[in-house]
């Protein structure tokens, strides 16, 4: 197993990518940290890892409040001894011009994005040097790389994902930490399916987004999750800074 004995938190893990990352972490050894802002979700994602029996506990977290962020590391360590693996997953999105987007929802978004994963690290990495090492993994998106209609706030939130993930792979590399990033397109999580659901013609708005892709099809989460499994495993031990695109080719053209 690959993260055999290693301890993981995972932030946004009541659903979606987080929720497949957290299984597949645990199916491969590791005791899981469910950190959501949706404590009924991630006591659901918990339950489903111990009917496994698999080692788990649930915190709730908002990422993007200091108080919360240094709890959910706490309880990490009071409760396993240690902490080596932070995948900072939880995000938000949304989708306005930038002329109209209120202040109010830029630093929202930028406090959830942005500064949730700075915060992870604030608290994550002093127990990481304690421990004599460890694994950052924060979710940007390929929408840190390219430009997209009316997401201003979603993109720079996410090309600051990338731009820190590096600073900190350079900083923090001397205490045996490695850093980087996965940049997902489209993932067909539970909120994407019931966006679809609830469009006009669901199989042509899907099919106007799929289109863009050369694989013609969004991602599943667990393919996402594969990524994740990848960097946090020695499999990477030589990858540190990176940012890697997990987007069916969405960048190529």
């Amino acid at each position: 197993m690959k993260l055999e004995n290693k301890v993981a938190i995972i932030t946004g893990s009541g659903s979606g990518i987080g929720r497949s990352t957290a299984l597949l972490f645990a199916s491969q050894g590791a005791s899981v940290v469910v950190a959501d802002i949706n404590s009924k979700d991630a006591e659901e994602t918990v339950k489903m890892l111990r009917q496994n029996g698999q080692e788990a506990i649930g915190v709730q977290t908002d990422v993007s409040k200091s108080n919360d962020t240094e709890a959910m590391v706490a309880q990490t360590i009071q409760h396993y001894g240690k902490l080596d693996i932070l995948f900072n997953n939880a995000g938000i999105d949304i989708a306005k011009p930038l002329v109209e987007t209120t202040e109010d929802e830029w630093d929202r978004t930028l406090s959830i994005n942005l500064k949730g994963v700075f915060l992870g690290c604030k608290f994550g990495i002093p127990a990481m040097i304690e421990n004599g090492g460890g694994v950052i993994i924060n979710t940007a998106s390929i929408l840190a790389h390219v430009a997209s209609p009316n997401q201003a706030a979603y993109c720079a939130s996410k090309g600051g994902i990338v731009a820190m993930t590096r600073q900190i792979a350079y900083d923090y590399a001397r205490y045996n930490i490695r850093a980087n990033c996965i940049s997902p397109g489209d993932v067909m999580t539970p909120m994407a399916v019931n966006f679809f659901k609830s469009c006009e013609n669901p199989e042509e708005r899907l099919k106007f987004f799929t289109d863009r892709y050369p694989m013609k099809r969004f991602a599943e989460p667990d393919e996402i999750a594969r990524a994740a499994l990848f960097l946090a495993s020695e499999d990477s031990s030589f990858i540190t800074g990176q940012a890697v695109k997990v987007e069916g080719g969405f960048s190529i053209w």
